[in-house]
């Protein structure tokens, strides 16, 4: 047999990371050589063993997975890291390949291009849908794509942009905190960071914030 391509998996769901294996299976270039489904769990099996390539979900228990993508290029600027998240590539896809990601598929489209996207980022390309590239390349042309630099939005964290994002759309704390797995308290003093660092005077500026960050996305 030739040389298999050992894949890493992370994703804090058991279900998943067996059907992402049972997938990869099938293909006879590819092997996963390990899986974990915490960020800590991650970081210490990859680093222990790197493999090729790590497929990581953004919405992890104890971290966000963007924070390890960018973790995992500091230690090991080799490995090649793919996105599969069941979040809007249209609102994520950006925000991965910033942090270090090589490509971003969605769960539901999985079975179809999961494959396809972990080859083409092994032959050193960077995959994403084709409605999503378009998008980035119109943000870059129009000059609404997001800074690198620190300050405004692109100095919050993930976890503080989930918020943001959400209360831009109209959630209530209770509806950001369930759908983040976060308590309502977390997700008050994550509001109280985002009005910080964007010198909003008080929270009715940062949801008005929120609500043209949103709309100028869509």
């Amino acid at each position: 047999m030739p040389d298999q391509h050992r894949i890493f998996i992370v994703d804090d769901h058991s279900v998943v990371r067996h059907g992402l294996a049972t997938l990869l299976a099938r293909v006879p270039e590819l092997r996963v050589s390990g899986e974990a489904a915490s960020y800590e769990e991650a970081l210490a099996g990859i680093s222990a063993q790197p493999p090729d390539l790590a497929v990581i979900d953004i919405t992890l228990k104890d971290r966000s997975g963007l924070d390890l993508i960018r973790e995992l290029r500091a230690k090991l600027p080799d490995l090649k890291t793919l996105v599969l998240s069941m979040h809007d590539e249209m609102e994520y896809a950006e925000r991965a390949l910033r942090a270090g990601a090589r490509g971003y598929v969605m769960k539901e489209n999985a079975d179809d291009v999961l494959v396809e996207a972990i080859r083409a980022v092994l032959r050193g390309e960077v995959y994403v849908s084709p409605t999503a590239s378009k998008r980035m390349v119109r943000n870059i042309a129009e000059g609404t794509a997001e800074p690198d630099t620190a300050g405004g939005i692109a100095s919050l964290t993930d976890r503080e942009r989930d918020v943001f994002e959400r209360l831009g759309r109209g959630y209530t704390t209770k509806r950001i905190a369930d759908e983040l797995g976060l308590s309502a308290r977390t997700v008050e003093v994550h509001r109280a960071n985002i009005k910080r660092k964007l010198s909003c005077a008080d929270a009715a500026q940062v949801l008005r914030e929120a609500v043209k960050f949103v709309e100028a996305r869509r």
